[in-house]
């Protein structure tokens, strides 16, 4: 079987890509899908559609139309990894989170320590929190490939 596992949350770091490299090293059966992590190309995924003038009004199309890919990648995978970072409050990977949650897509969280508190019902529901990307990499290794 190869599992799917989308990688949510926190845009401004290489995560992503040590969990892809240390999953590739392992010979993980495994892909990854992920939302559009360049910032800018986010915040305009609805110019398309005409740039409205109020930023609320362009801020809430381009939300929708990256809820389009969000939307069905968190519907097809068989699990999340969500990633909350330090720069910025990740918002949407909250909702990422409760999301899968509510439809029962089991979800490993990734933060430092210093926010287990405000993340406590997020951490709660989750099936695994880790610290670093290479937790994740064992984790996966181990519901992946264990016999």
């Amino acid at each position: 079987m190869i599992w799917t596992v989308y990688l949510s949350g926190e845009i401004h770091t290489d995560w992503r890509e040590q969990i892809q490299a240390g999953a590739e090293a392992a010979g993980l059966p495994v892909e990854f899908t992920a939302p559009v992590t360049n910032h800018e190309a986010s915040d305009a995924a609805g110019d398309v559609l005409g740039k409205p003038e109020v930023a609320f009004w362009r801020d809430h199309q381009s939300s929708k139309v990256n809820g389009i890919r969000t939307k069905t990648m968190l519907e097809q995978c068989d699990l999340a990894v969500i990633r909350f970072g330090d720069k910025y409050k990740q918002w949407n990977a909250a909702f990422d989170a409760g999301y899968c949650a509510a439809m029962g897509t089991p979800y490993i969280t990734l933060h430092n320590d210093d926010i287990v508190h405000p993340l406590k019902e997020v951490d709660a529901a989750a099936m695994a929190w880790a610290q670093t990307p290479e937790q994740v990499v064992e984790v996966l290794k181990y519901v992946t490939t264990a016999k």
